[in-house]
């Protein structure tokens, strides 16, 4: 099916960054992002408007690294995490736009493409504050672990690569603080990155006024959030695996190309689909599918196109 000039949200994982297992340099980074930014020219090419969030997980962690090596051996001052999300917002943004002006350009579809750093409203009495679970840096093989949570990490361990990963706070979305001037910049035209690693977390005082927190956001969850503020057509998750699946990790695992809303609420209950993993991603799309009955898909990142016309990945229908 063509796009035909509808809106997609398009929500990109980590992997499409950044290899999980590839060479972590700069220049890595802008390689894989050009790749995905190929993808992503090629659903312009078949007639989708496109709004682009992503992840931060690794980057967000290690940045937040950086600036705790900083403090202690450089005597800089400590980094809040609201402002190593920002960080990396604008320098991640910066990689997906300059890669997808490239790309958009060398298919014969010029473009403007731009990123906005976004703000995004939670509740401050979240229970995510409580049970830090979102993950961030990269990962900690078993005989780290025990010197990481000595300085205080929270740690969980992640079932799929092995070893563990530091957790943070990550509450729920509840409004996207500059959902508006996305949707005129949209209305114009304008290819827009946002919500960067979920956006900047903020809290809203009895004034109105906002202020940052340390948390992260959840950025399926908050592209969810934005597909539904911009009345947008269709919500794409890509990530690293071509399709969700039952009893991962089992012998009776298997794939799915569809599954319905009510199936995505009971297998969640169930505990199918991980919190630190797949959770999110399920959850963001039954969101989005319940309330607009759009396209939803969750896909690997060279299959956008085929997810895109509904023959690849999983779809989420009402």
């Amino acid at each position: 099916m063509n796009g035909e000039h509808r809106l997609l949200v398009v929500a990109l994982g980590g992997n499409a960054i950044q290899q999980p297992d590839g060479e972590d340099t700069v220049e890595a980074d802008f390689a894989r992002t050009t790749a995905t930014a190929e993808h992503l020219a090629g659903l312009v090419r078949s007639g989708w408007r496109l709004v682009v969030t992503h992840g931060n997980g690794p980057q967000v962690g290690n940045h937040l690294l950086r600036a705790e090596l900083a403090h202690v051996h450089g005597d800089l001052p400590l980094l809040p995490l609201d402002v190593c999300v920002a960080d990396t917002q604008g320098g991640m943004g910066y990689m997906i736009q300059q890669c997808l002006t490239n790309a958009l350009h060398d298919a014969g579809l010029p473009a403007v493409v731009t990123t906005l750093v976004t703000q995004v409203l939670v509740d401050r009495d979240d229970p995510g504050f409580a049970a830090p679970a979102k993950p961030v840096g990269e990962m900690i093989p078993d005989e780290r672990a025990g010197a990481m949570e000595a300085q205080g990490w929270t740690l969980a361990r992640d079932q799929r690569r092995g070893g563990w990963r530091r957790v943070v706070a990550s509450p729920d979305p509840r409004e996207i603080v500059e959902a508006a001037a996305i949707a005129a910049m949209v209305a114009d035209g304008v290819v827009v990155i946002a919500c960067g690693g979920g956006g900047i977390p903020v809290v809203q005082d009895e004034n109105g006024d906002v202020q940052g927190v340390a948390a992260v956001v959840d950025k399926d969850l908050a592209s969810s959030l934005l597909a539904r503020d911009l009345k947008a057509d269709g919500l794409m998750i890509l990530t690293d695996v071509d399709r969700v699946r039952l009893d991962f990790g089992t012998d009776e695992e298997r794939s799915l190309d569809e599954m319905s809303v009510a199936d995505a609420l009971r297998w969640l209950d169930e505990g199918q689909f991980p919190a630190g993993s797949m959770g999110p991603k399920v959850r963001a799309v039954t969101a989005y599918v319940e309330a607009t009955d759009g396209l939803g898909v969750i896909a690997a990142i060279e299959d956008c196109e085929p997810a895109a016309a509904g023959s690849a990945g999983t779809r989420i229908v009402s």
